[in-house]
């Protein structure tokens, strides 16, 4: 079988026997595959800076279109060194990374999720703001769980502005007149709502410009939280670790900062 060659992102790897690794990659050309690395812990082995977590790189070995595929090099090695160097940040490219391991099946060719990855991946590592990072991608993510919510009017008037709520009823938004639509209506706070509905339509080249205050990033965590919740029902280890992080992430904080 041919080698073949496809830039991808590490979503996790583990131990396979004693020397052995067996790693998922997120391929730009042929989705998410599962790749057999034989030797993985031999000392001196040159595949292993592109083993490390918060990596992307050039992976060259041969896809199969079932069972284990098999990874024999890589080249244009890139590790996102900052999101591996800071337990925090990693955790919610951790996150980032499994939403995307769980969003689609494995071998589906998704170039477009892969950039959109890619891109969220590259703002952590240079220092963005982590949760507005994971809001938008967690949103814009939403339609690969086949979930498409109207954000863009209200549901019953069309109007485009003011307060809004979230309607599971109307699988959408109501302005503040037609709150009475929908008495099991999410009660969300307006703030999240209005972030919610900007998160939906951005691109990350835009968020710069972006700054939110504390409360209203967790009027718009609790929002999300209840939108996936509902909608997606997953469960992850990686997002209960980030929700625990703000408990001791000031303890754990170097003094100077």
């Amino acid at each position: 079988m041919n080698l073949a060659e496809t830039k991808g992102i590490l979503l996790f790897s583990r131990d396979h026997k004693e020397k052995d690794k067996l790693v998922k990659i997120f391929t730009e050309s042929a989705g998410k595959q599962m790749f057999y690395v034989k030797g993985a812990h031999r000392k001196n082995n040159p595949l292993a800076p592109a083993l490390i977590s918060y990596t992307e790189a050039v992976y060259i070995g041969t896809i199969r279109g079932e069972g284990l595929s098999f990874l024999n090099n890589a080249k244009d090695i890139h590790p996102f060194r900052n999101i591996q160097a800071d337990i925090f940040i990693a955790g919610y490219a951790s996150y980032l990374l499994s939403l995307a391991d769980v969003a689609i099946e494995d071998r589906v060719y998704d170039p477009h999720l892969y950039q959109f990855l890619h891109e969220a991946l590259t703002l952590l590592d240079q220092g963005n703001d982590p949760e507005i990072i994971t809001n938008i991608f967690e949103i814009q993510l939403l339609q690969r769980f086949g979930v498409s919510p109207n954000w863009h009017h209200c549901a019953v008037c069309g109007k485009t502005e003011g307060r809004f709520d979230y309607s599971s009823k109307y699988n959408g938004v109501l302005c503040e007149q037609h709150w009475s639509q929908d008495d099991r209506r999410y009660h969300a706070d307006p703030k999240a709502i209005h972030f919610a509905r900007l998160f939906a339509q951005i691109s990350y080249d835009q968020i710069a410009s972006i700054q939110l205050k504390a409360g209203t990033k967790q009027a718009i965590r609790i929002f999300l939280d209840a939108l996936y919740d509902e909608y997606v029902g997953i469960h992850l280890k990686s997002k209960k670790f980030i929700d625990q992080m703000g408990a001791w992430q000031d303890v754990l904080k170097p003094k100077d900062q």
